[in-house]
């Protein structure tokens, strides 16, 4: 109870209490004798003085009120909260963080003219031009299917952006899928693990950390139900790197690795000696319409060899075009890339180059490229028409007659999202995949997706 109150009910009871005396005495009988009217007098006027007191003591009171009504009220008691501070105590002030991602799961049923994919092969979830089985032997068949069911493609984006000034900021990302080693089989609990995609800060035109290579146009990209969907002629790399951006230009120093074929042929060596990384840069020009970007790289392919007389380095180099042309609501997009592509396409598909018998290598020079129509046929439903394709000029007295030479695939498939963020559909694909020797096989596959993007 504030001050203010106490005072005004203390004044109304004296006031009250004076006034009743005063009538009293004035009904007392006129008979009444001295010494009561004398002490009636005295305690009428102490009454007043009392009066007087409270008067002068209101402003006073009024003014302490504010105060008094500012002051925070005591909690109740109770047990002490289980955390005694925030969720981010790390965080510098401001920070804002997010989280996004999707739910995806697919059925994908495959038949090849070369036999079953292995057990566990990425081949199996997604599509891999290299990983669509041989036949036996040339010129005969071992057609097979089989139904896969995964939720692997299923993501998880993490980030933060803090405030440095009134206009500027650092940003971080964190993004992981599912693809990872697998710690439990399809008899029981289909457990993967994390696998991290990307890793970087960003501040201003610098970019540090993973994510995807500067080579690769991540832009142009067509909606699929597959992993990557134009497979064959997709730069697809992600890799640590540096990298600066500005006014449509973009320049990176990216992680070098050197993917050899071996003299005669044989399973490929991975050699991670060279010392320069690999050196990018793509100018990009966005209009109302779209966009072209054109894009080269050049790299140091190294190859040593611990307790020979091996030790070999050869700088090599590619480029490219891509773009996206806007139809209103439908779209055109393309890429193109020639050069000593290796493992930067098709999931390296072919290598950067083969040994020759003296130790040396040979780079191997390819072209590789997609284009993708989408149409939208009404509201949301709509459908992507996709061609893909890679070559590459094997020198086949180092290769050997198993190098890969070739693969194409078309892709056909219709989407509809019946509600926001909700998208689900079919897809249709038929790969080639050819060897230097001539050997092909066939690869089509039949692909349902329900995904969830939160």
């Amino acid at each position: 109870m504030n001050a203010t109150l106490i005072s005004n009910r203390m004044l109304r009871s004296g006031v009250a209490a004076a006034v009743a005396l005063v009538l009293a005495t004035a009904a007392l009988p006129a008979l009444a004798d001295s010494e009561k009217e004398a002490a009636l007098e005295t305690r009428v006027a102490d009454l007043e003085r009392m009066v007087k007191q409270l008067l002068a003591e209101r402003p006073a009171a009024q003014a302490a009120a504010p105060a008094a009504a500012a002051a925070p009220v005591a909690p109740a008691a109770g047990p002490a909260p289980a955390q005694q501070t925030t969720i981010t105590p790390n965080a510098a002030p401001g920070t804002r963080f997010f989280a996004s991602g999707f739910i995806k799961t697919d059925a994908l049923y495959t038949e090849t003219t070369g036999g079953y994919i292995a057990e566990q092969s990425a081949g199996r979830d997604f599509y891999v031009p290299a990983g669509a089985t041989m036949p036996p032997s040339a010129g005969s068949t071992a057609k097979s299917g089989n139904l896969n069911a995964i939720a692997k493609q299923s993501r998880l984006i993490l980030g933060s952006d803090t405030p440095i000034g009134d206009k500027d900021k650092v940003s971080t990302r964190f993004e992981f899928d599912l693809f990872g080693t697998s710690s439990g089989d399809q008899r029981a609990t289909n457990t993967y693990g994390v696998l991290l995609r990307h890793a970087f800060i960003q501040w201003r035109e610098w970019l540090v950390g993973q994510t995807w290579s500067n080579f690769m146009d991540a832009t142009a990209l067509p909606e699929t139900a597959d992993f990557i969907g134009t497979t064959d002629g997709t730069v697809f790399v992600r890799q640590p790197q540096v990298r600066y951006t500005s006014h449509g230009f973009a320049f990176s120093l990216e992680n070098r690795q050197t993917t050899l074929t071996p003299h005669g042929g044989g399973t490929r060596i991975v050699s991670d000696d060279s010392a320069l990384p690999d050196a990018t840069a793509r100018y990009t020009w966005s209009q109302p319409w779209g966009y072209l970007s054109a894009v080269a790289m050049v790299r140091e392919l190294k190859y040593r060899q611990i307790g020979t007389a091996i030790d070999y380095s050869r700088t090599t180099a590619a480029g490219g075009f891509s773009g996206k042309f806007n139809f209103g609501r439908d779209d055109l997009r393309f890429v193109v890339n020639t050069g000593d592509l290796g493992r930067y396409v098709a999931l390296n598909f072919a290598n950067d180059a083969v040994i020759d018998a003296s130790g040396k290598f040979q780079p191997i020079n390819g072209t590789a490229g997609f284009i993708s129509y989408r149409h939208f046929w009404v509201g949301q439903l709509r459908s992507t028409l996709g061609y893909a394709m890679e070559r590459y000029r094997n020198d086949a007295a180092l290769t050997g007659s198993l190098a890969n030479k070739e693969s194409s695939s078309w892709t056909a498939n219709l989407f509809y999202s019946p509600m926001p963020k909700l998208d689900i559909g079919g897809e249709f694909r038929h790969a080639t995949r050819r060897l230097e020797g001539g050997a092909s096989t066939d690869l089509t596959r039949y692909e349902l997706t329900a995904k969830y993007s939160f």
